[in-house]
């Protein structure tokens, strides 16, 4: 799941994908369970863990409303790939930019319709949060096994529904929230440090439209409302396709040497 996004929705849908923060409920807001049976009801909506764990590539295509007048509609294609690889590639006003990781470095190359290409590698600062983007399954299923710990924090209302509130951790130390609806336990809301943020508020993404895609629940509509920015950003996704066949070249670094009118650009902040 989303994602949310990769380095901006890149980190959006790429990262910042809304609408007002989750107000706090009171006592008995929720049934009384532990995180472990959270999680547990939460796996089993999702489709189940070994059903998960047989994904080893997804795709997703679609549409972001980005509420720019200028460029209100542009259309994408975002694909992961086992274990942390992710490419993302989104087309607006005639332009395209592709966002690509590999696990370790990424890059970004924007393509104008003169033809005109520059390629740019990751800064230390993308490259960490590429790392720490949601995988395919998005943050508890089997988080566990990646390293990733989970708490309970409390009890929350989020767009009429009861939820839990649970704080996660990934193994790096960045720290995310994720409301789960007491009643389906699938993924209502999550918030993580926006990267649009120069003060690193909270940038919430709604979950929305959830549907059966080979017995796997994955939301079809994501909302994000960076701090600030108005109005919200919508993702609508449109197809959603699971082990196609990737190659691990097709997430390395772009190769664009051989166009014609290209601009390479390197970051001159990149560090290990």
């Amino acid at each position: 799941m989303l994602a949310a996004k990769h380095s901006s929705i890149g980190a959006c849908i790429l990262a910042g994908l809304f609408a007002t923060t989750a107000a706090a409920g009171g006592p008995g807001s929720a049934p009384d369970l532990t995180v472990e049976q959270i999680v547990e009801r939460n796996v089993a909506a999702r489709g189940g863990l070994e059903a998960w764990r047989k994904v080893q590539t997804m795709v997703w295509t679609g549409t972001i409303e980005t509420g720019n007048p200028g460029a209100p509609t542009a259309q994408f294609v975002y694909e992961w790939k086992r274990p942390n690889k992710t490419r993302f590639e989104v087309t607006v006003a005639q332009e395209k930019r592709t966002q690509v990781f590999n696990g370790t470095v990424g890059w970004t190359v924007r393509a104008s319709n003169a033809g005109i290409e520059a390629l740019r590698r990751y800064t230390y600062a993308q490259a960490r949060s590429a790392r720490d983007a949601q995988a395919i399954e998005g943050l508890l299923i089997d988080h566990q096994a990646r390293g990733i710990e989970v708490a309970l924090e409390g009890a929350d209302q989020v767009e009429g529904h009861r939820t839990y509130r649970l704080a996660v951790t990934l193994p790096s130390g960045a720290k995310r929230r994720v409301w789960v609806d007491a009643h389906t336990f699938l993924e209502l809301k999550s918030e993580h440090a926006s990267t649009d943020s120069r003060h690193g508020r909270a940038a919430p993404v709604y979950y929305r439209g959830y549907q059966l895609v080979d017995g796997l629940q994955v939301p079809r509509t994501l909302e994000t409302q960076a701090h600030g920015v108005t109005p919200s950003e919508t993702t609508t996704i449109e197809d959603v396709t699971l082990n196609l066949s990737l190659s691990d070249a097709h997430f390395d670094r772009p190769d664009v040497s051989r166009r014609d009118r290209t601009r390479l650009i390197w970051a001159r902040n990149d560090r290990p």
